[in-house]
């Protein structure tokens, strides 16, 4: 729909279930004016909590606000619902918009149903792996040379929304993108999905969400591939193919860290690393990328923010920021990365809020890596606390303190010369402490430019 997407929404009363303070929602607002829609945002938010968003969006006029509430009404007069990622299952607005016969949309799934023909999409899913995938995939395409095609990136990506990027993609270009399985429900609603499809890994994620059913969670993730056409790809980790259809299962290309040459050298440690890079590897093969312009792009990855990037020494200390580890198994891996070999040189700070997730294989994990363990007091952190105590036994030091400040400032008294700080908090973020897992791993940030 090149050239069509302004005539698209041109006039087109649109309601927005959603806001937030992550920029997406902002980006995705600013651009439906730009095309003329006739703009509703709703957000259950107030519009105190919503203050930054709001300021960003001040020199839009003519959007219509319904803050701190959701009204019926905007859900049965609108010709199209955008709605944001989280928003319940079981949501009463979705539903009276779909009585309605009103089409519910989502940011990336619209962009790629409205994206010119011959733009080729990568989607990249899975609940460990999917960011370092994504950023991967698109530093190798956007440094090697596509003739006059470009590579962009979207989907779940800090401060920006993908709908916007119709205004930049022609034919021939490819978009990667980042998504989770809130966004894959846009692709689900569709009934569409990306060209090339990236399924990394499956563990349980979001319970509070799903309300304790994997089996829906998977659901929305196999969006990923549902949809795909004769002449896609499908590229699964070896640990999820058990999970998918047989049928899908036949012209999968399977991928594990084996699958990477085991003489490329990644800038960015831990076996999983490898595994997400042989992800990647796969995807810019489908495309047409030559093998040296992989090796060169892989070699080259510094990793992305967040996920086990490393920060700075500070008096012999090596401190790393895993702020993205909102699950056991990815704070395991980061163990696993940093001790490979089980010397017990790592402080963990570890807590948060409550996920409802597993945490017996962790915990047990946590005297083989770990020699000191600074506990961040949070809901979820209370249902741990006990047992991560009582590993003391095994001569691991357990803290806990209030506040991150004061976790890192634990740490870092504790440490010794030699040893590892590694933030890695197997928890959510969202609680009384930080506005969104981003705020969290900015503060941890701050924290550690200070120490001296």
């Amino acid at each position: 729909m090149q050239g069509g997407y302004k005539e698209y929404f041109k006039g087109k009363k649109i309601t927005m279930l959603g806001l937030g303070l992550l920029g997406r929602g902002v980006n995705v607002a600013k651009f439906l004016v730009e095309c003329g829609a006739v703009l509703t945002i709703t957000d259950l938010k107030t519009r105190e909590a919503l203050a930054p968003s709001l300021r960003a969006l001040k020199k839009c006029k003519h959007i219509q606000y319904v803050l701190g509430r959701h009204e019926l009404s905007g859900f049965r007069n609108a010709e199209m619902v955008i709605k944001a990622a989280g928003v319940p299952l079981d949501s009463p607005y979705i539903k009276e918009a779909k009585k309605n016969n009103i089409p519910v949309e989502m940011d990336a799934s619209l962009f790629a149903k409205l994206a010119p023909k011959g733009v080729k999409i990568v989607g990249v899913t899975g609940t460990r792996g999917k960011s370092t995938v994504s950023y991967l995939t698109w530093h190798i395409l956007h440094r090697t040379v596509l003739g006059n095609r470009m590579a962009w990136l979207g989907g779940n990506i800090r401060g920006t929304a993908t709908l916007p990027l119709l205004k930049k993609v022609k034919t021939g270009d490819i978009v990667v993108l980042e998504l989770d399985s809130w966004q894959l429900q846009g692709f689900g609603d569709a009934k569409t999905s990306p060209h090339i499809a990236v399924f990394t890994t499956f563990f349980p994620d979001h319970l509070n969400y799903y309300k304790g059913s994997l089996k829906q969670y998977f659901a929305d993730k196999a969006n990923i591939f549902k949809y795909q056409k004769q002449g896609d790809t499908f590229i699964v980790g070896d640990t999820v193919v058990k999970d998918v259809p047989m049928s899908t299962r036949k012209s999968a290309i399977v991928v594990s860290s084996r699958t990477l040459p085991r003489t490329w050298r990644l800038r960015i440690p831990g076996e999983h690393n490898r595994f997400d890079a042989a992800c990647a590897v796969a995807a810019c093969r489908a495309l047409g990328v030559s093998e040296r312009d992989i090796k060169k792009g892989v070699e080259s990855f510094a990793g992305v923010e967040g996920r086990l990037q490393f920060l700075r020494t500070v008096r012999g200390i090596k401190i790393y920021n895993d702020n993205s580890s909102t699950t056991p198994e990815a704070t395991i891996a980061a163990l696993r990365a940093l001790d490979p070999l089980k010397q017990k040189k790592i402080v963990l700070i570890m807590g948060g809020d409550e996920k409802n997730l597993d945490m017996s294989v962790l915990i047990r994990m946590i005297p083989h890596h770990c020699s000191k363990v600074i506990l961040f007091k949070e809901r979820g952190t209370d249902r741990i606390r006990e047992d991560v105590f009582a590993k003391e036994r095994d001569e691991v030091r357990v803290y806990e303190e209030d506040g991150l400040k004061n976790c890192v400032s634990r740490a870092f008294a504790v440490a010794k010369r030699g040893e590892t700080i590694l933030y890695s908090p197997a928890f959510s973020s969202f609680g009384k402490y930080f506005k969104n897992e981003y705020d969290r791993g900015d503060q941890f940030v701050r924290f550690v430019e200070k120490l001296k």
